[in-house]
């Protein structure tokens, strides 16, 4: 205790016993927010680091099947399509990712039930050089540990709840900067290295946090849409309003995203995309010229002749890669599509095609609703693609700066921890808070579920459990040894 009351004196106070009073009580909430969000912060900003390297990563993962030997003629797009539904018994083609160049292997994507498989053709002999479940992409899997876990729904709202407590510490964390009752560029704007131990931990916590604290807000405002809870809320609110279905440009956890994988491939799988192939199926041709099997029937010649010639024409079109050609689906009204699937969406378009393959019109990122393009730009940002090299280098230096600020705040908690005590700020009993602050808490718990009813958890907990036992009351710092006048 004598720890705490020391650190307490050592820190620069307001003028008045009320806004004292207040201070400690933000430094208490910015405490335990920090305390929880240790492990989820670290976790999501080293995964988060590596994915800012997406594309270097899948580009990397790739060369082997970018360098091939070609020579002569190469195989007919329709054919290498045939080849990869061929390897996977029972899938249907779902995209024809285009080659990043004349010397690599034709990405062809099929789906099998819930699953979307990654098939690496060899466009000159159709050997199978490579198959692999697009979830078990090493940069999928980077995704889903960032946004997941890798628990699925239940890491999905476990990563929701640390990141609206993350927002409470910085905002706390802001607070406590502002108010420290003295302006002076040193141990704010910079860190005074001449200082030794505890001292310096602070300084260099208080000077990072600040100047990450406005890109961490905007990382993790901008990832809530991903997430199931906060996500599919905001989806069924969109559905709600919308008299037609909502066909968002994001996920909302993986399980979501299976789902819709699922409903796709049974579309083509019911006929509703004109006889698109299932494959494993022994081929002959019937009367008519078209290529049957045991099960179902592949393309016939005229979806094949769309297949290819929409592909020959997707080069002139320059879309930024990658890009993927994806085939009509009647039952849902999809035609022919060529679309960007690059990680800055504000470039993304789609190309719409006839059932002959004649081009029909061209759908741009501006043309999508407003709430869709301001999330589409803060994915982009978030994921460091919107403005080059300076978004990625901001990027980086937000997640290196968070893993700093989280480490010298865990230093400075084990140098001034006392033994047997967590050492927490010493609680205020019945602090009063202003209007405003009560209405900030009340709207961030509106705003953010997952912390509006947790916080009320913990409140609950907090006056009538926890105060109320005299070791974990001593151990939490519950009992107060300050006072109202």
């Amino acid at each position: 205790m004598q720890t705490v009351i020391s650190d307490l004196k050592s820190r620069p106070t307001p003028d008045s016993k009320q806004s004292g009073l207040l201070y400690i009580t933000v430094w208490r909430w910015h405490f335990y927010a920090g305390l929880f969000c240790i492990p989820f912060v670290l976790w999501l900003s080293c995964t988060g680091l590596i994915y800012l390297f997406k594309p270097q990563i899948d580009q990397a993962i790739d060369r082997p099947y970018d360098r091939l030997s070609i020579q002569g003629p190469l195989k007919l797009p329709s054919e290498q399509v045939a080849a990869a539904l061929k390897s996977v018994p029972g899938s249907v083609f779902t995209a024809y990712e285009m080659p990043p160049n004349e010397h690599a292997a034709a990405r062809v994507l099929v789906g099998q039930q819930a699953e979307t498989i990654r098939i690496y053709v060899h466009p000159q002999s159709l050997q199978i050089l490579h198959t692999i479940n697009e979830n078990d992409r090493l940069t999928r899997e980077i995704s889903h540990l960032h946004g997941e876990l890798m628990l699925g729904d239940t890491g999905s709202r476990i990563v929701e709840l640390a990141a609206s407590w993350a927002i409470v510490m910085i905002l706390t964390g802001l607070f406590l900067w502002f108010g420290k009752g003295k302006l002076s560029l040193a141990g704010m704007a910079y860190p005074r290295f001449h200082l030794k131990e505890r001292p310096f931990w602070k300084d260099l916590h208080a000077v990072v946090g600040f100047w990450v604290a406005g890109f961490t807000l905007f990382m993790l405002i901008s990832g809530l849409p991903w997430t199931s809870s906060w996500g599919g809320m905001l989806k069924s609110i969109r559905q709600w309003s919308s008299p037609t279905p909502i066909h968002q440009d994001w996920s909302t956890g993986s399980r979501s995203e299976a789902m819709a994988a699922m409903q796709m491939h049974q579309a083509m799988q019911q006929g509703g995309m004109s006889g698109m192939p299932m494959a494993g199926m022994s081929e002959h041709a019937d009367h008519g010229g078209h290529h049957r099997g045991a099960r179902g029937t592949l393309l016939s010649p005229a979806q094949y002749a769309a297949l290819d010639r929409i592909i020959a024409q997707t080069p002139a079109l320059n879309l930024p890669p990658p890009v993927q050609v994806h085939p009509p689906i009647p039952s849902r009204h999809q035609p022919w599509n060529v679309t960007s699937e690059t990680q800055n969406r504000p470039l993304r378009q789609k190309v719409i095609y006839s059932d002959t393959g004649d081009w029909q019109k061209t759908e741009t990122f501006g043309s999508k609703p407003l709430l869709d393009r301001l999330i589409g730009y803060g994915v982009a940002i978030h994921e460091g693609q919107l403005f080059g090299w300076l978004n990625l280098a901001l990027g980086v230096f937000t997640a290196l700066g968070l893993i700093l600020v989280i480490t010298s705040g865990l230093i400075m908690w084990l140098k001034r921890r006392p033994t047997k005590r967590l050492g927490a700020p010493t609680a205020v009993l019945q602090p009063r808070l202003a209007i405003s602050l009560k209405a900030l808490i009340v709207i961030m718990g509106v705003l953010l579920p997952m912390f509006g009813i947790s916080l009320l958890i913990v409140l609950l907990l907090d006056r009538f459990v926890l105060s109320r036992i005299p070791p974990v009351a001593r151990f939490l710092g519950l009992q107060s040894s300050v006072h109202m006048a």
